[in-house]
C-alpha cells in the first residue's frame, strides 16, 4: 500500500497490490470522494479480518504537520 497525502491531509493518491486490494481501494475511494483527511481512516475501526485494515497502519505512518 502506497498514499499520497495533500498539504490539506487529504488523500490525494492510493495504490494496493495483491489479493482482496479491491476492498482496501473502495474505503480509500469513498474517503477521498467525501474529502475526509487521512487521519479518519487512521482512526477508523475497519471490520475484522478484511485487507482494509491495514489502513490503520499506512496512515499511522503519515508524519504530523
Amino acid at each position: 500500500m502506497k498514499a499520497l497525502i495533500g498539504e490539506d491531509d487529504r488523500t490525494v493518491g492510493f495504490a494496493m497490490v495483491g489479493p482482496e486490494a479491491g476492498e482496501g481501494m473502495a474505503v480509500v475511494q469513498t474517503a477521498m470522494i467525501a474529502g475526509l483527511p487521512h487521519m479518519a481512516l487512521r482512526e477508523a475501526i475497519i471490520a475484522h479480518p478484511t485487507m482494509a485494515e491495514g489502513l490503520g497502519s499506512l496512515f499511522t505512518r503519515v508524519p504530523a504537520r
